[in-house]
């Protein structure tokens, strides 16, 4: 069966290391098992750029007593270790994962990981986007964009239909498919 994780960072400022916000959804046997999510203090706390709050809307105050990365990394590793990780525009996520912990010095772990985007691009050839948001309104789900739990729920989401859709219903099939572009962190 389908076991993966979807993982979705928000960022405080345009630096790689500035987490502000950290969302994963579980999928096991190709259902969504728990959503979780965690507010972090990023390394230039209190300092948030005026842009990235305009996106997401998490501001100074709302992390100034959040743990900072190296404080929730622990659970995280043990949640994401050893399975699939998908994000929708994976190179950012991956490069905020490694800014992470490369800041706190922290062993960069080999994990599997792939862009749902060009999974759904490989399930819907013809859409005029290919944006979270887009796919969320092509497939009539409604969400909080921007905020991590809720981006990686329908990252997980639309992975799923995507797969459904390509007639793929296990991992080792994932791996037959995206192998050229299944990339390790």
């Amino acid at each position: 069966m389908m076991d993966f994780i979807a993982l979705d960072f928000e960022t405080a400022t345009h630096e790689k290391n500035s987490a502000c916000e950290l969302g994963i959804c579980i999928v096991e046997n190709g259902k969504i098992k728990e959503t979780k999510s965690w507010l972090i203090k990023p390394p230039s706390f209190p300092y948030f750029n005026r842009h990235n709050v305009a996106v997401h809307g998490i501001n100074p105050e709302d992390v100034q007593h959040a743990p900072t990365f190296d404080e929730v990394w622990y659970e995280v590793e043990k949640l994401i270790y050893g399975n699939l990780l998908i994000a929708h525009n994976a190179a950012f996520d991956a490069g905020v994962l490694r800014g992470c912990l490369d800041y706190y010095g922290f062993f960069k772990p080999n994990i599997n990981y792939l862009c749902s985007i060009g999974i759904a691009k490989k399930a819907w050839k013809d859409l005029k986007s290919y944006g979270l948001r887009s796919l969320a309104d092509h497939h009539q789900i409604s969400f909080n964009h921007h905020r991590a739990d809720a981006d990686a729920e329908v990252c997980a989401r639309i992975s799923l239909l995507s797969f459904e859709r390509l007639m793929i219903t296990r991992n080792d099939e994932i791996n037959d498919v995206f192998s050229k572009r299944i990339k390790i962190l």
